[in-house]
């Protein structure tokens, strides 16, 4: 199947979807915390979802299933593709196929969230207003999973059981429904989807690229803060095998923390890592390419 670019379309579906998000949490969420004030339970609830549903994306999505970067047992990658699902992202398939795509073709017309044409367009406009067609010649590996595949084959009950049913199930069971609604769904999912989309806009935008200068990706720390350390974008661009996007001790990168304690734990195994003496070598080269361009 032949590679193609994306095609403008404006997409009702997701453009209704996002307002009512949009509206909901900066409107209709702060409504109820001023008259209802937060109780424990909504508060636990809703911390939990963030936290789930944001590092399956970056974890598992990302890190796991796009790159390949460690291994995990089936129980991780089911809670994985559970709470991945929640996130509202599409099927850890099409995710994935979209993502080694924009690594393959970063920066170009092929690139499904290119930066080059605008910060809105690489944050969420090419979801409300490009048509992506999805090559899955490039997952074919994922594609013999059969957790990756029950997931892509049934994403609409996986996710709306995942997404909304056990939330407002536990809502209704605390006596918090509309809370649970408002707070673990709407500005939750408000959340992780920008968390999500600040790694195509602002992690290709702003920052240094310490060690690949030909790529927009970049690193700033404000960029890890917002994305669960994937903003350190530059490093993961030049080694997207590494298992780490934030290389040093000192880098905010708690997906990275994450894959260190499950491989702790025994559930996952074989985390990859980039050797010092390449990594050294990338910044030295970035380097002197940098120097050069500032003087030609």
């Amino acid at each position: 199947m032949q590679v193609t670019g994306p095609r403008r379309k404006n997409r009702p579906g997701s453009i209704f979807f996002i307002c009512v998000l949009v509206f909901s949490t900066l409107v209709l969420t702060p409504i109820y915390i001023h008259q209802h004030g937060i109780s424990r339970s909504e508060a636990a609830l809703f911390i939990f979802y963030v936290l789930a549903t944001s590092f399956s994306i970056t974890v598992g999505y990302h890190r796991l299933f796009s790159h390949g970067a460690f291994k995990a047992n089936y129980f991780v990658q089911f809670l994985i593709l559970f709470f991945g699902a929640a996130a509202f992202e599409q099927s850890a398939l099409k995710w994935s196929s979209l993502h080694r795509r924009h690594h393959q073709y970063v920066d170009t017309d092929l690139d499904p969230y290119n930066i080059k044409r605008g910060f809105f367009y690489a944050h969420v406009g090419w979801i409300l207003f490009w048509k992506q067609p999805v090559n899955y010649d490039n997952v074919k590996d994922l594609q013999k999973n059969p957790l990756v595949m029950h997931q892509h084959e049934h994403y609409r009950l996986w996710s709306l059981t995942a997404g909304l049913g056990v939330p407002l199930l536990v809502g209704a069971l605390t006596g918090h429904l509309l809370g649970a609604a408002l707070l673990s769904i709407g500005a939750r999912l408000f959340i992780v989807l920008n968390s999500a989309f600040f790694i195509n806009s602002y992690a290709h935008t702003f920052g240094s690229r310490d060690f690949d200068p030909h790529s927009s990706a970049r690193d700033h720390w404000l960029g890890a803060v917002l994305t669960n350390g994937e903003g350190y974008h530059n490093y993961h661009h030049r080694f997207p095998i590494d298992y780490r996007n934030g290389v040093y001790w000192h880098h905010w990168d708690p997906s990275k923390w994450m894959i260190w304690i499950l491989v702790r734990l025994g559930l996952a195994w074989d985390p990859k890592t980039i050797p010092d003496t390449q990594i050294n070598e990338a910044r030295a080269a970035a380097r002197i390419s940098h120097i050069q361009a500032s003087q030609a």
